[in-house]
């Protein structure tokens, strides 16, 4: 029975991105209890039995902090949202350093096909009025949760499953 123990806190991470992406594809917000769940559940899943060691937890929480203090950055440079920084940090928890530079192209790539689809229809329209797309472009809100979470469900769980 013990064997199976770590899968509920991993359960709990997959359920939080869920809503997190669904959340900020409905109302662009992602709600801070959700990310105060995953970290919540991250002591939990080492508790659990996972072959992560202290210090190897260590650096997943160094790792989460620098990409934390990047985001900042990048939210106080008005080019990335507040709750989106947040839960890419939590992801970055969960994923530890040799997972984080997947996680972030992962991210990264998904980011860029969420803004295409999102852009599609919009580029239909370029052939008639492409100042009035370009404009709308530049004011349109991408749902860059979404992403993330989509990168979290396929980054750090599967090495969870073994």
């Amino acid at each position: 029975m013990s064997f199976f123990l770590h899968l509920v806190p991993l359960a709990g991470f997959a359920g939080l991105m869920l809503i997190a992406a669904s959340e900020d594809l409905r109302r662009l917000v992602i709600p801070n209890p959700v990310v105060l769940g995953l970290g919540i559940l991250w002591p939990l899943q080492l508790a659990s039995g996972t072959v992560v060691s202290l210090p190897g937890a260590g650096a997943a929480v160094l790792c989460a902090a620098a990409v934390f203090a990047g985001g900042a950055l990048l939210f106080w440079r008005g080019l990335m949202g507040g709750g989106d920084v947040k839960l890419l940090a939590a992801a970055t928890l969960w994923a530890g350093p040799r997972s984080t530079p997947t996680l972030l192209i992962t991210t990264a790539v998904f980011g860029g096909l969420l803004t295409l689809a999102l852009l599609s229809p919009l580029a239909l329209r370029a052939v008639f009025a492409p100042a009035a797309v370009a404009d709308a472009a530049k004011r349109m809100p991408v749902p860059y949760g979404v992403a993330i979470a989509g990168a979290a469900l396929i980054v750090p769980i599967p090495p969870n499953l073994s």
